[in-house]
């Protein structure tokens, strides 16, 4: 089996194309957009009520506080409002500023605007995340 070093988990994962996605994301999260790795999380345990969830990747403010959740998904699989839904269920129990939805191909951001989520036109740099924080 093929495997790909995850910087953020500091281990060999799986080699599957919904992690080559996020892999991808991180480096241009880390990279050009400048979100320090340190402030990064990917396969982020959450619980909700009675049932566990992972994030893709969480991104945290300098504070340490929620920021953003990722949500990836294969470069097969559709952004659908159900992918939303997933990314939304996120938030209730992670309280962010932004969600993110990618599948390499297409990438849809939103924002939080007083309580609903809209439509931002790409990924902002971490500064800019913070400022419309």
């Amino acid at each position: 089996m093929s495997t790909l070093y995850d910087p953020l988990r500091r281990k060999d994962v799986a080699d599957t194309p919904e992690e080559r996605v996020r892999q991808w994301l991180i480096g241009e999260l880390g990279g050009t957009l400048g979100v320090p790795r340190h402030l990064m999380m990917s396969e982020a345990g959450l619980k909700f009520g009675a049932k566990s969830y992972r994030a893709d990747i969480l991104i945290y403010d300098r504070s340490g506080a929620p920021l953003a959740v990722v949500e990836c998904k294969r470069p097969d699989v559709a952004l659908t409002a159900a992918v939303a839904r997933q990314a939304m269920r996120y938030d209730i129990v992670l309280s962010v500023r932004w969600i993110i939805l990618s599948n390499g191909g297409s990438t849809l951001v939103f924002r939080r605007d007083g309580s609903v989520f809209v439509p931002y036109p790409s990924i902002p740099d971490y500064d800019t995340m913070l400022c419309l924080h």
